[in-house]
C-alpha cells in the first residue's frame, strides 16, 4: 500500500523523528520514499545520517513531491505552516496532522478548501514504538485514507479509529496525558518498595515491569481488567488487602477525575487555538 508512495514529514522534532525511525525500521516503506523538513539544518543533517531519508528546509518541496503529508509541527506555528503550504495542497494529497490540540475544524477553517484530512493523536511512547494512537477523519477522507494512516502510525504503536472527532479531547486526556499518570503510579509503587526495604533500583524495575506485564497480559488475553484483577486477588490474600486500601483512598475516582479534568482542559486549549487561527486568517 505504501511501497511506491512518497511520505513527506513537515517538522522533524521529537515526534517527527520517532515516526521516521518507526517507518524506516518497520520497513512498511523504503527510506527512499521518505522526505522530511525542519527549520534546523543541524537536525536535518543528523536525521539524514541516522536514517538515510531525504531532507530539505523547503516545506513546499515536501508538498510537491509527496503523496502523504504529515504535519508534525508545534501547535503554535501550525497556522503559519498551513498558510505557507496551502497553495500546493489539493485532493490528490492525504493531509495528516499530529499537531497537538489542533482540531480538524481549525485546519479546515485555515485552509478553506476541500482536502482529505486526518488528525492523529500519538503519545510519548512513540519513542519505544508502543504509542497509543487515536485517529479521526475529516469529511472528505476515505476509508482507504484511514487504513493508510493506520498503516503509517502502526509503525510507532497501536492505532484506534475514533469516529466522532469531538471525542479527540477525551483521547488527548486519556492516552495523550495518560503516560504522566502512569509514571506517577510507577514512582509511587517504587517509593513503597523502598519504604519496605527494597533498593531504589530494584523497586523501580519491579514497578515498571509490573505495569508493562499487566498491560501486555490484558491486551493479549482480551479479558476484562476486572476479571484479571480477580485472578490475582485470592480470598484473604495480600492483593485484596492492598486493593481495599486503594478503594478507601479513592484511586478509581481520582483517575476518573484526572481524565475528566484533562478532557475539559483539552477543550479549552482547542478553543484558544481556534481563536488564534481565526485571528490570523482574518488578518491575511
Amino acid at each position: 500500500m505504501l511501497k511506491n508512495r512518497k511520505i513527506g514529514i513537515i517538522g522533524s522534532g521529537n515526534m517527527g523523528e520517532a515516526l521516521i525511525s518507526g517507518l524506516v525500521d518497520s520497513r512498511v516503506t523504503s527510506k527512499n520514499n521518505i522526505m522530511c523538513s525542519d527549520i534546523s539544518e543541524i537536525q536535518l543533517t543528523l536525521i539524514q545520517k541516522k536514517y538515510g531519508v531525504q531532507t530539505t528546509t523547503n516545506n513546499m518541496e515536501i508538498i510537491e513531491t509527496s503523496d502523504y503529508l504529515i504535519y508534525a509541527v508545534k501547535p503554535q506555528i501550525m497556522s503559519s505552516v498551513l498558510n505557507e503550504t496551502a497553495p500546493a495542497l489539493n485532493m490528490s494529497k492525504l493531509v495528516i496532522s499530529i499537531a497537538a490540540g489542533v482540531p480538524l475544524k481549525a485546519i479546515e477553517q485555515c485552509l478553506k478548501k476541500k482536502l482529505r484530512l486526518i488528525r492523529v493523536m500519538p503519545n510519548i511512547c512513540a519513542f519505544v514504538r508502543e504509542s497509543a494512537i487515536g485517529i479521526c477523519a475529516g469529511k472528505h477522507a476515505s476509508d482507504e485514507d484511514v487504513v493508510i494512516t493506520r498503516t503509517i502510525f502502526d509503525s510507532i504503536g497501536k492505532t484506534v479509529f475514533i469516529a466522532d472527532s469531538r471525542l479527540m479531547d477525551a483521547v488527548t486526556a486519556l492516552s495523550g496525558s495518560g503516560p504522566g499518570y502512569i509514571f506517577i503510579m510507577i514512582e509511587a509503587l517504587a517509593d513503597a518498595g523502598v519504604k519496605m526495604g527494597l533498593s531504589r533500583k530494584d523497586a523501580e524495575f519491579l514497578s515498571a515491569q509490573t505495569v508493562l506485564g499487566s498491560a501486555k497480559l490484558m491486551l493479549t488475553s482480551g479479558e476484562h481488567p476486572g476479571q484479571l484483577k480477580d485472578k490475582v486477588a485470592s480470598p484473604g490474600g495480600t492483593t485484596i488487602s492492598g486493593i481495599h486500601m486503594l478503594e478507601k483512598a479513592g484511586l478509581r475516582a481520582a483517575l476518573m477525575d484526572a481524565v475528566e479534568a484533562a478532557t475539559k482542559r483539552a477543550g479549552e486549549l482547542e478553543n484558544i487555538i481556534m481563536n488564534q487561527f481565526t485571528q490570523k486568517n482574518d488578518h491575511k
